[in-house]
């Protein structure tokens, strides 16, 4: 891939709906790829005809900040390929199989369903990658939800304590919405040491410091199926426990997330302190040694470097634009 993959970056468009994107806070992924694609020389080329992918470059959280109903987001997006199948000749040749899109916002799928071909043909790069919303693992790509908070990429993966020295047994602590949370407080919210829940942390507790010391942390989905917390978890050295229903993780046709995470269904939730101690401490030690290998392919650098979530993400859209026949 790093050799021969070449991306067109479509031109069309104007700032702030396209070519731009946040590069903080819960979306952070949206604008750190936009603009890290627009600079690269490495894989994007300026001659379409030598591009093996075509990347279409709006920003669904930045227009999130503008339009208000999902009609208006179809609508300019509809428009936009409008003007793109109109001025290139790429599109039309494939019906869009080699071009992609990638959205971190929850409104990023709903985005596509207007433009048939974009849901059917396209790439989506999606956070919200939820098989019951018409994601397709065969063709399109889950990307992880990243969370940053300063202006500093380099230096959050802190890697937390040694598994000797985690006295958590699981630890969240995150808002009360979505359908799964509300189980989770009613069976675990502050009645056990072991599994400590919190919608609100009580004051002079950290959520970076508890993460370090818990040797699971669970991910449970929200309002959407993806969650910050996975990535959040990876960084700290903590095993992380998936709780969501329809969700597919960032990568998995590489990453072999049954060795270094646990799945529990939301029917289980009541039974998650037997689950996770019924887990040998033995195989803990070898998720959470995995963790600590994987956690680099979830990393967002200033500069890209080999490996890190910018080259997983070319990687994902890479393979899948292989099963391309033009």
């Amino acid at each position: 891939m790093e050799k021969q993959f070449k991306i067109f970056v479509y031109k069309e468009g104007e700032v702030p709906l396209f070519h731009d994107g946040p590069c903080r806070m819960i979306y952070t992924i949206e604008g750190q790829f936009i603009n890290k694609m627009e600079i690269n020389t490495k894989f994007r080329t300026h001659n379409p005809h030598h591009a093996h992918a075509f990347f279409l470059p709006y920003s669904v959280t930045r227009m999130r900040h503008f339009l208000h109903d999902l009609r208006s987001f179809g609508r300019i997006v509809a428009d936009y390929v409008n003007i793109i199948t109109a001025k290139h000749p790429h599109w039309n040749r494939s019906l869009g199989a080699d071009h992609f899109i990638l959205a971190c916002h929850d409104w990023g799928p709903y985005s596509s369903f207007y433009v048939p071909e974009l849901v059917r043909n396209s790439i989506r790069a999606l956070c919200n990658a939820n098989t019951s919303e018409r994601f397709d693992p065969m063709k399109d790509v889950s990307i992880p939800e990243i969370n940053i908070r300063g202006n500093k990429l380099e230096g959050l993966n802190n890697g937390g304590l040694s598994p000797s020295k985690r006295s958590i047994l699981a630890f969240f602590a995150g808002g009360n919405h979505g359908p799964i949370r509300p189980i989770l407080f009613k069976h675990w919210k502050r009645k056990d040491q072991d599994i400590q829940v919190y919608e609100y942390l009580p004051k002079g507790l950290s959520y970076t410091d508890l993460m370090r010391k818990s040797k699971y942390c669970l991910c449970p989905s929200g309002y959407e199926v993806a969650s910050p917390r996975v990535v959040e978890a990876l960084y700290n050295g903590c095993v992380p426990v998936l709780i969501s229903k329809d969700y597919v993780p960032p990568f998995s046709d590489v990453l072999d997330w049954k060795t270094f995470s646990v799945t529990v269904p939301i029917e289980e939730i009541g039974e998650l302190k037997k689950r996770l101690m019924g887990i040998p401490e033995r195989q803990y030690k070898r998720m959470q040694k995995r963790v600590v290998q994987v956690k680099r392919h979830f990393e967002l650098n200033s500069t890209p470097k080999r490996y890190d979530v910018f080259h997983m993400i070319l990687h994902s859209i890479w393979l899948r634009r292989l099963n391309v026949r033009l």
